[in-house]
């Protein structure tokens, strides 16, 4: 079952990204992976919910869910939003209700999951949002990095100029030279 976990998503991807916005789609998947794994990590070390049962025993995570299916199923999300201009925070936090309340108590039927302390789906979904809206802004402020390096090319390229209500010397003028 693991391994299905982990062969079959990253298969899927395989197959059906959108090639032309592979880049964009890769860098928001690895977000998603790596804030996954962070809250998958301190849920495990603070005793939050285990794995049973592991891919890799000697990982404390679930390697199949931090990345493989958690960040592909976010992917097709997040490209089928761009796609199709959609609302990615409403379509988002559909998924997010679909794995906290549908697919994780699932894996506790089959023994997969177990949580701990207390702990239950909706602190999953709120874990699950979390990386919902931080993975499309750390994603945005990329985006906006690559739009202004497009207009101010740090190879030495031509360089527009900057409006004057930008420039800096008008508001701290330089003392002039003797």
């Amino acid at each position: 079952m693991e391994i299905a976990l982990l062969a079959v998503p990253l298969l899927a991807l395989f197959l059906y990204i959108d090639r032309g916005k592979a880049f964009l789609l890769g860098f928001y998947g690895f977000c998603v992976h790596m804030l996954f794994t962070y809250i998958d990590v301190y849920g495990i070390m603070h005793g939050l919910w285990i794995y049973p049962y592991k891919a890799v025993p000697f990982l404390s995570v679930n390697l199949p869910l931090d990345t493989s299916l958690i960040p592909v199923l976010y992917l097709f999300m997040y490209q089928w939003t761009i796609n199709f201009g959609k609302n990615y925070y409403i379509y988002g936090t559909a998924l997010c209700l679909f794995l906290s309340f549908l697919f994780k108590p699932a894996m506790v039927a089959f023994d997969l999951f177990r949580f701990n302390h207390g702990t239950g789906c909706l602190h999953l979904f709120a874990g699950y949002l979390t990386i919902l809206c931080l993975s499309r802004w750390v994603t945005n402020l990329f985006l906006y990095a690559e739009r202004i390096s497009k207009q101010d090319p740090p190879d030495g390229g031509p360089v527009k100029p900057l409006p004057r209500a930008l420039k800096l010397t008008r508001l701290f003028p330089r003392p002039k030279a003797r």
